[in-house]
């Protein structure tokens, strides 16, 4: 047999050469710019325009992979990636990735992967008492916040529809209405598109001074529309907001919702990981009144992506929703059994439980809290230091690992920013606070250390000079 056919055997002799490439990947992380230094464009120009006629040796393939990709990657599981939130990846959970990869199994139904299903529902229940929720919720793994939170708008139209809008369509039913912060993530304004409700139809509650849902004005928000003819659908509640940590005061706003029959969402996709460190769930009281909870174990629990989890205090109106049986799909002789596709969006579905199951035993619960209480505690520090430094000002204190800064004026923080970034040593982003160009610091990549967080500092006193001297340019 050709020794370059890439058969089975062949797989197993490349894995052991992309594992060693891994380790080596990682091992010299630290030594590599987080961000990647290309234009846009650069890649593609080194790709052929066309795909080759006969197979090629997987030694050429593997060397083109060395010479083009790394460089052109921004490296997400740099310890100095303090940008938008994570997306880590624990090596037990990229071992278990690696075996899910390999049996390759389309785990729509039960009958199609009867292991997957049933971890899955064991896993919920794992994560479910390791955050403390109330033992009515069950649930499912989605690919993203972004579907889970579709498909909590999805059960709110047909619940508020009568169940009428997926089999009458929406062209002569009421205006539906939706209630949300501007702090919630625009998955929330991507739903309210994708479900057919509008986006005019999302309405921006007022926060108070600490950025929270004033549960007053939604109130008078659900009043005031029902008095204009409009029906009220559904309440998104955020639990650590994208841009600054907002956190609404989720049991005022059930006890509203609740008042007026509306189902609840709640996205807490980066900041339910904490929940497993009890000192942290009063962030979040109220929360077992929800009808729908997503949080991410792939932002800070060390899940390889994709892997966002989804609570239900009932899955039945999700359900009723979401799933369809077509006679293809049916499992004989077991009609009330669990087929997670019909929980969600995709037929299709991964094997998404092997990696929380492997991630939840290696680490156990005690070794996931110590790495969030550090990252708490290490950006509290950070924060401190950052206010002391001439020119520097917290604008918003630090909500978990998260906190936000300025730098003089907008100009003067927007060119320090560029500067950071095109420097490498570490990754921010920003976001505007109140009308104000702020730079946003999260920790929380899995293995960063107290040094590599502390190198933040390092970076804003080396910099920030050269930033104040050449407002809005970036460096050359």
């Amino acid at each position: 047999m050709d020794r370059d056919a890439m058969d089975h055997d062949a797989l197993n002799r490349w894995s052991k050469r992309a594992a060693d490439w891994l380790r080596d990947y990682h091992a010299h992380l630290r030594e590599r710019p987080v961000r990647a230094r290309t234009a846009p464009g650069e890649l593609a120009a080194r790709l052929p325009a066309t795909p080759p006629e006969t197979a090629e040796p997987m030694e050429r393939i593997f060397a083109d992979f060395e010479a083009l990709v790394p460089g052109a990657m921004t490296h997400w599981q740099h310890p100095r990636f303090f940008a938008y939130f994570p997306a880590n990846a624990a090596p037990a959970s990229m071992l278990a990735e690696q075996l899910a990869n390999g049996m390759a199994a389309q785990a729509m139904l039960w009958e199609t992967a009867p292991a997957a299903t049933e971890l899955e529902q064991a896993m919920i229940g794992w994560l479910r008492r390791a955050l403390g929720l109330a033992g009515h919720f069950t649930g499912t793994i989605q690919d993203s916040a972004t579907t889970a939170t579709l498909c909590a708008v999805l059960t709110m139209r047909e619940r508020a529809l009568g169940w009428q809008g997926n089999a009458a369509g929406l062209s002569a039913q009421p205006v539906l209405r939706l209630y949300a912060s501007d702090q919630t993530h625009s998955s929330v304004d991507k739903a309210a598109r994708l479900s057919g409700i509008g986006q005019n139809n999302l309405v921006r509650v007022a926060t108070d001074a600490g950025m929270s849902m004033d549960p007053d004005a939604l109130e008078a928000a659900i009043v005031q529309d029902r008095a204009d003819g409009l029906r009220p659908a559904g309440v998104v509640l955020c639990t650590g907001g994208t841009s600054v940590g907002a956190m609404d005061r989720i049991a005022d706003c059930v006890r509203v919702a609740r008042a007026h029959d509306l189902y609840v969402h709640v996205d807490a996709a980066w900041a339910g990981s904490a929940m497993i460190c009890p000192e942290f769930r009063h962030l979040w009281a109220g929360v077992d009144g929800a009808d729908s909870i997503v949080f991410n174990p792939h932002k800070w629990l060390g899940a390889q992506f994709d892997c966002a989890v989804q609570f239900l205090a009932d899955p039945q109106p999700q359900i009723r929703t979401t799933g369809l049986r077509p006679d293809y799909l049916q499992t004989l002789g077991r009609e009330e059994i669990t087929n997670f596709n019909e929980w969600t969006v995709p037929l299709g579905r991964r094997f998404r439980a092997l990696k929380i199951w492997f991630l939840l035993r290696a680490y156990g619960l005690e070794g996931l809290r110590e790495r969030i209480r550090n990252h708490v505690a290490w950006a509290r520090k950070l924060a401190e230091e950052i206010a002391v430094l001439p020119g520097f000002e917290i604008v918003t204190p630090p909500v978990l690992s998260l906190f936000t800064f300025r730098f003089r004026d907008d100009a003067a923080t927007e060119a320090l920013l560029r500067r950071i970034n095109d420097d490498g040593r570490i990754y921010l982003t920003q976001t505007r606070h109140r009308g104000t160009f702020v730079i946003r610091v999260q920790v929380g990549q899995f293995d960063c250390t107290h040094d590599d967080v502390m190198c933040v500092l390092e970076v804003l006193r080396d910099l920030a000079g050269a930033a104040a001297d050449a407002p809005g340019r970036s460096a050359s």
